[in-house]
């Protein structure tokens, strides 16, 4: 009976090994975990106050940032923040939406040569990106939440949110039907049916 006992727990230890190896090391199953983990109706709290200052100064529902934020990088948790087509950062930009469509690009999809600093402000301003210094550091960084936020909020304000236009400025930021309504569809929970702020475990990304 000992000999038994003994071989559960250490299967029990062993699948609990297994589990933590696959959270840590694998991108793809940590990002399942989450989306998962986290409920329709759940935000993190700890970003609130980052979405309602973004939200404040250009004129758009917080809610609708975290929705954004919840569908593009899963609140951050997708590591890395770096899309397989070349988004960056927390709100997922593509480099040249970001540093400024008159920059000369790499490809039709928005990427830019690897050696370009996207992170200037004075590159950012010359070709009109969407590059945003929130906190006046003297640099954008897409990887910086506060100034992701930022510019994910200008971007839908400039493209018809401040109207109430989300389908339309939704579809400007990721063209894609799906993208739109599942966004729409953590928007409408939060506003109709409320929501419940919660802290996500192992969080690495905020800054």
């Amino acid at each position: 009976m000992r000999k038994w006992l003994y071989s559960i727990a250490l299967l029990g230890v062993m699948s609990v090994i297994i589990i933590v190896l696959l959270f840590e090391q694998n991108d793809r199953f940590r990002q399942g975990v989450y989306k998962t983990m986290i409920a329709e109706n759940q935000i993190p709290e700890e970003y609130v106050p980052i979405y309602q200052e973004a939200s404040d100064e250009y004129g758009i529902p917080w809610e609708l940032l975290a929705s954004v934020h919840r569908v593009e990088t899963i609140f951050s948790t997708m590591d890395p923040l770096v899309s397989p087509v070349g988004a960056l950062g927390h709100f997922q930009f593509m480099p040249r939406t970001w540093v400024g469509w008159t920059y000369p690009g790499v490809d039709d999809i928005g990427n830019i040569d690897e050696e370009t600093d996207i992170t200037d402000t004075f590159l950012i301003e010359e070709h009109q990106g969407y590059g945003t210094d929130a906190k006046g550091t003297g640099q954008a960084d897409p990887f910086d939440l506060n100034d992701s936020a930022h510019a994910a909020a200008r971007y839908l304000a400039d493209h018809g949110a401040t109207e109430g236009d989300f389908e339309q400025a939704l579809f400007s930021y990721n063209k894609s039907e799906d993208y739109v309504e599942e966004v729409l569809n953590y928007y409408q929970t939060y506003i109709e049916q409320g929501y419940e702020l919660i802290s996500i475990p192992f969080q690495n990304h905020a800054e």
